[in-house]
């Protein structure tokens, strides 16, 4: 089994769920508790993934009802095939957001048919506006590929995107523009442990560095000011979601060995004996294991708080303050 072929076991012992909802894990949000009630008719949002659908509903609070397509960890965004039923949750929908880059294809193509009228947010593109020209082209014999998508991990992009949103909002429902400008605020707020932990890790730790059994946190990394020092073949690997050849799995567990790097990053959504072997690798070595998830945690209160919990993780392992 690939890699990157991400949460199977979850999907072989949740099969009732994936088969008995047609729209794999979707969720009516409920604004968040601290909202106040909304002065007028809320917005009609639909979005595709959770880490981006937890944002939306704080910043739109009961001025938006926001339905998240895939809000399970047990679903994979980048292999999920949508229904009918899928579509018809797009009908109606006054606004639409998405990941883009690629990651969920599906929630654009959906949009684009069954709410062709509706403006589309997506985060990839509004964090990397030039993503889309060089694409796929050649650069000095680098091939950007579809770069990373995993952006919700790129805290310059979660600013722009939460910024974007309440812009839409806004122009959506103008006599809420001062509902949504509270929201925004307060969502700045619920940022600041966010935004501190992650000066705190680069103050401290900057030059440190990791290697990571995928690229989710890789942007996260960069902004904390770690080195990735994962074997390129490995990385390329793990891109195309591929088994890395043996000699890229033992160039990997080698640099582990011999405790070449400060900390692995490990996502704990993927499941297979190649993982295991890399964990088992930097255990051994007295390497600290840093896990991360690419979906929203379960049971975890917001998305911040999904992301401060990691880094404080991370810190601890670093040796750094959170």
């Amino acid at each position: 089994m690939p890699l990157a072929r991400r949460y199977a076991a979850l999907l072989l012992v949740a099969p009732l769920v994936l088969a008995g909802c047609a729209g794999g894990a979707d969720e009516a949000s409920a604004p968040p508790s601290d909202a106040p009630p909304c002065p007028t008719s809320p917005v009609e949002v639909v979005v595709s993934v959770d880490q981006w659908g937890d944002i939306v509903s704080e910043l739109g609070g009961a001025c938006a009802n926001v339905t998240t397509l895939l809000a399970s960890s047990s679903v994979d965004p980048h292999d999920y095939e949508p229904s009918p039923a899928d579509a018809a949750k797009f009908e109606g929908a006054q606004l639409v957001v998405v990941n883009g880059g690629h990651y969920d294809e599906w929630a654009a193509k959906l949009a684009a048919g069954s709410a062709p009228n509706a403006p589309v947010i997506d985060a990839v593109a509004i964090g990397d506006p030039g993503h889309e020209e060089h694409e796929g082209h050649d650069e000095e014999g680098h091939e950007h590929d579809e770069g990373n998508p995993h952006v919700w991990y790129r805290p310059a992009t979660v600013t722009a995107v939460a910024d974007a949103v309440t812009a839409e909002l806004t122009t959506l429902s103008p006599s809420a523009r001062d509902y949504f400008a509270q929201r925004r605020a307060a969502f700045g707020e619920d940022l600041k442990p966010y935004q501190d932990s992650i000066a705190k890790i680069r103050a401290s730790a900057t030059g440190k560095t990791y290697a990571a059994t995928e690229s989710v946190f890789d942007d996260m990394a960069a902004a904390v000011g770690l080195q990735n020092k994962t074997p390129a073949g490995y990385q390329a690997a793990a891109r195309n979601e591929s088994d890395p050849s043996p000699a890229d799995l033992d160039a990997l567990l080698g640099l582990l060995r011999d405790k070449g790097v400060d900390v692995l990053i490990f996502n704990s959504q993927t499941q297979g004996s190649v993982p295991d072997q890399i964990r088992s690798a930097a255990e051994s070595a007295g390497v600290p294991v840093v896990e991360v998830t690419e979906t929203v945690a379960p049971g975890t209160d917001s998305f911040e708080a999904w992301q401060v919990d990691q880094l404080t993780s991370l810190a601890k392992a670093l040796g750094v303050p959170a």
